[in-house]
């Protein structure tokens, strides 16, 4: 294993995230804004499937829960 393995600089003594930003294409803030939102839009939706989904198996089930054998 050499010495930098396990760092995240890489071979022309950059890190990583230095190097994405010189290389990579750079959002104006509005765009940010509009990533955010969406990130939100996104993780609310799925977020609501999660409960949409619990509430749909528990009614499902019913008091049917109770009444299993042990």
């Amino acid at each position: 294993m050499s010495a930098a393995a396990g760092t995240d600089i890489a071979r022309d003594g950059m890190a990583d995230d230095q190097k994405a930003d010189e290389d990579g294409i750079r959002l104006t803030p509005a765009q940010l804004r509009r990533r955010r939102a969406r990130s939100l839009a996104i993780a609310l939706v799925l977020g609501g499937l999660v409960i949409l989904f619990y509430v749909v198996t528990i009614v499902k089930l019913g008091g049917n829960v109770l009444n299993r054998p042990m």
